[in-house]
Formats: C-alpha cells, structure tokens, sequence
C-alpha cells in the first residue's frame, strides 16, 4: 500500500502485516540498521492539536532515519484559505511522505492523490486508523491473538474511533458491540456495509456480558466542544465502572485512546486499576506507526 488512509480500504492480509511488523518494531527499538526513511522529510499537517500522534510520529520517523517538519494550519497558508489540493501539489514536490490530522476526511484522501507522496491519516472526522492499528497490536500483546475476540465499546458510537473499529471488526471477523445512546450510534446504512458481527444497542451490561475488552473514548471529540452540556446529560449512563466490570466478568482488558476524562466515560478507580493496559496502548501508537511508516511503498 502507499498510503493509509482509513481501516475501511485495508484488507485482513494487510491488518495482519502491520501487526506482525510492529511486534518487531517494538522488540528491536533502536536497532534499524536499514533505516528506511533515511534521507527523508516528512510532513506533519495538523489541523487538530494532538499529544500522542505528534509525539508518536515525531519520534518514529527520526527513529526510522527520516526527519518530520511540523506544521500547524495556523503556521501555512491553509489558515488563510488556500486550498488543500494547491498545498498538496506544493508539498508533493518537496517531501517524500505527510502525516494528516485535520477534519475533513475528504481533505486527506485529496492531499494523497494531488501531492503523489505517502500520505497518513493521523485522524479525521471520519476515522483515526493508526489508534485502532495500534489497538489491535495492544490485544495481541495482552490475548495472543484476535480469534474469538469480543469487543465492547461504550460512548459515542459514531465517533471517528468506533467507525474505526467496525471496519476492523468487519475485516477481521471479531464481536464488536457498542453500546451508546440512540442519538449517538452509528448509521444503520454503515453497520450494513461494513457487514461482519456487529452489535449495535443503548444497553451497556448487554454489550458488556462477556466481554473481552472494554473500550471507551471521550464523550466530546474535538469539533463539538459546543454540544459539551448536551452530550454530557445523554452519556451520563454510558461509562466504564464497576458496574460495567461486573457486567463483563472475568478480567476483561480496559482500554481508552486518551485524553481520559475521569468521573465521565471512565470512573478513576478503574482508570488507575488498569493504567498498566492504558499506558501500554498509548506507548503502542509508536511501534504501530514505525510499522506504517516502513510498509509504506514509495
């Protein structure tokens, strides 16, 4: 592949390639010896702040012997109206690959075909592919393997993460659920598409019953600040707890994608009881993305 663009357009081969790769990634950290980006400059285009991407990226790249230039919209002429496919066209020119975090997926999927360079969705309003990439390498990591896997993700189930997790789902043939308010839960049209054993409810202890991992993600993504009070009453239910735990029984894995707000989707008892798990996924976001970076082809 040459680019990422989303978890829709992969295939289960190709999920399974970066999985393998980040393994390795991870237990060779410091030892390149190719140096695959050597010689490089990668773009990174952030429209949307970000702690764990920029971080993740900035240091994978330089790893792997390439050197990222970051650039907020604020910085370029994008903040001032110039349109993506001319920035696309400029940067095609002068860069070997972009990293992309912005809105508009259409934006990314434009840029990738203008500029002719290697292009990575950091996160759009549509999908994050690097966090759930990530995701599964950190199942893997904790289960050994995806096979019988049943997922329940609680929040906002037509966010850019749980849009994510139904194309993976639908590819690799695990049980997703999600749980979320009638309001919030993804269009039927896509759970029908992306086909695959999916389940959508508004019941929590439902879709937690069995439940190998837990996953919750911020009730307000970025671009809704404006609905915070609102969200805030229709999720009030729709957290990770003790309740939630009980309900899952066993030891099911507890995950967050992070910035964590603790007493909303997830209570800070279990936050902290699981850190282990939390912090292990985020540190993961490095290994999975130096494997995107050396899969990439030029």
């Amino acid at each position: 592949m040459k680019h990422l663009l989303d978890i829709e357009s992969l295939d289960a081969d190709q999920i399974s390639n970066v999985l393998a790769l980040s393994a390795k990634m991870k237990r060779q950290r410091g030892i390149h010896p190719d140096a695959p980006l050597a010689g490089e400059c990668w773009v990174m285009l952030f429209s949307k702040s970000s702690t764990r991407t920029r971080l993740s990226f900035e240091v994978g790249i330089r790893e792997l012997g390439g050197q990222p230039i970051f650039l907020s919209a604020a910085e370029i002429q994008l903040g001032r109206g110039e349109p993506i496919r001319d920035t696309a066209r400029v940067m095609g020119r002068m860069a070997q690959g972009a990293v992309i975090r912005t809105y508009a997926q259409g934006d990314v999927e434009e840029f990738a075909r203008l500029s002719g360079i290697r292009t990575i969705n950091a996160l759009t309003d549509a999908e994050h592919p690097c966090q759930i990439l990530s995701d599964l390498f950190t199942i893997t990591e904790k289960r050994g393997s995806l096979v019988g896997l049943k997922l329940a993700f609680i929040g906002d189930g037509d966010c850019n993460v749980a849009r994510s997790w139904i194309w993976a789902a639908a590819h690799l043939g695990f049980d997703l659920r999600i749980a979320s308010p009638k309001r919030f839960q993804p269009p039927e049209e896509l759970i029908r598409r992306a086909g695959g054993n999916i389940t959508v409810t508004a019941d929590v202890c439902a879709a937690s019953d069995g439940a190998d991992v837990l996953y919750t993600d911020v009730w307000v993504s970025m671009g809704k600040e404006d609905e915070a009070a609102f969200r805030a009453a229709q999720f009030g239910g729709y957290q990770i707890n003790r309740a939630t735990l009980d309900a899952a029984g066993g030891a099911p894995l507890v995950m967050h994608c992070l910035p964590a707000y603790r007493g909303k989707e997830i209570t800070d008892d279990v936050f902290e009881a699981h850190a282990k798990t939390i912090f292990d996924q985020a540190e993961n976001r490095l290994h999975t993305q130096k494997a995107i970076l050396a899969l990439l082809k030029k």
